[in-house]
């Protein structure tokens, strides 16, 4: 299918990693085909973007790097070949200008993904990518290198010089990121750690009261402290906010510590975590204003008027203490300052923000291309790693993908001697 250096290079997935290899090897002159699952590419792209489009994070590399964790060795090289400033120069060449939030993220200026991901399709298909939808990978036909897909019109199959799977994890499967492609990859003998949420809510242990419940699902806990451990001693401990579930819960706070609690749970069965309600007050003030004499208020007005503590806080703690609890100084005191609070479960991995697991990085050589399946590469969250939002995850997506390109057309150059 070669000819004067060319290739024909297939690209399954049409996720961040997925358009940014097809935007790699295109420049290099070779002819790509992607394919993906749904009628339209980007599809979890656009719903990052939702809320705004958070594309990567200022902050210095030092600080950056370690966002990975455990995977940083792996993915550093990657990054420092494309990361954080490259890829606010990419956006402004497709158009797009970027600033810096207060939290240090990175936005496009309108805060949109949609007008950046019209862009970049443009871009690619005058660079001659080929886009084929509604395409279903199903894996290889027998002789192990042509690709087969199922599409409305039937099974059909693609004969491609090399292959790159950019096909995700199995968060937000309803958007094209549903794990089928593990069971095809392990019966070809590649290693792959089980697929867990990332970027999650938990479950309660015990659930919420039904009058918790009902009065307080969905409802914001604002500027509160949360501290954990890891199953190997790992510290978080940071204030934000997160959001009360029906059965535990969510949101940016929750998912910064998901990691170390969801390996906790793994380890211990239960995790607990720790909440100060009032961090900007030391244990001696809350002690103090805890237990100045009230006169005939009420508990709860005594606690709003002397600590601005009502609503959703104070609710929680009678959750956890109940009536005798409360109306204990010395206990009620220390449990605004440190309050218990065991989780279950993580929620499932489809309503996960992103997923941890995949294929390991030892099944892949330094070019991310599979050791037991020559001339096919690997990018984006279908790989071993795992990141809190914040911009990381977007930024390895494409960094991946950048990565895997090259390493695919090294494998062609190399291969065409």
């Amino acid at each position: 299918m070669r000819s004067c250096g060319v290739a024909v290079i297939a690209i399954v997935g049409g996720g961040p990693a997925g358009l940014m290899a097809a935007e790699r090897l295109s420049a290099a002159g070779h002819t790509v085909n992607l394919f993906d699952a749904m009628p339209s590419v980007g599809r979890k792209f656009l719903l990052a973007g939702k809320g705004g489009l958070n594309l990567t994070h200022s902050e210095p590399f030092e600080a950056f790097a370690p966002r990975f964790g455990a995977r940083r060795p792996q993915l550093e090289p990657l990054l420092k070949n494309f990361g954080a400033g490259a890829l606010r120069e990419w956006a402004q060449g497709l158009g797009v200008s970027t600033f810096v939030g207060t939290s240090g993220r990175v936005f496009p200026t309108d805060m949109k993904a949609a007008p950046l991901l019209r862009a970049w399709l443009h871009r690619l298909r005058a660079a001659g990518v080929r886009f084929h939808m509604r395409h279903r990978w199903m894996g290889w036909a027998e002789d192990g290198s042509t690709l087969r897909f199922a599409t409305p019109q039937g099974d059909v199959e693609h004969r491609a010089d090399a292959t790159l799977l950019a096909l995700g994890g199995a968060s937000w499967p309803r958007l094209g990121s549903d794990a089928a492609w593990v069971p095809l990859l392990a019966a070809r003998g590649v290693a792959i750690a089980p697929l867990q949420p990332a970027n999650c809510g938990f479950d309660k242990t015990g659930g919420w009261s039904p009058y918790f419940t009902e009065r307080f699902a969905g409802q914001p806990f604002k500027s509160v402290a949360l501290s954990c451990e890891g199953p190997n001693g790992e510290r978080f401990a940071r204030k934000g906010e997160f959001v009360a579930t029906a059965t535990g819960i969510e949101g940016s706070l929750v998912y910064a510590a998901s990691a170390l609690l969801r390996d906790a749970i793994a380890a211990h069965g239960t995790a607990t975590l720790t909440l100060d309600l009032l961090p900007d007050r030391s244990a001696e003030q809350v002690a103090a204003e805890v237990a100045h004499p009230r006169g005939s208020r009420s508990l709860a007005s005594h606690l709003k008027s002397r600590l601005h503590l009502d609503g959703i806080r104070l609710a929680l703690l009678h959750e956890v203490l109940g009536k005798d609890g409360t109306h204990d100084p010395a206990r009620l005191a220390a449990t605004i300052k440190a309050l218990p609070l065991t989780l279950a479960a993580a929620r499932p991995v489809a309503e996960a923000i992103s997923t941890a697991g995949g294929v390991h990085f030892d099944a892949l050589d330094d070019g991310l291309l599979l050791r037991a399946l020559p001339g096919v590469a690997c990018a984006g969250e279908m790989l071993d790693w795992e990141a809190p939002t914040g911009g990381y995850l977007l930024t390895a997506c494409f960094a991946s993908g950048i990565a895997a390109a090259d390493g695919l057309a090294r494998h062609l150059k190399e291969h065409a001697r």
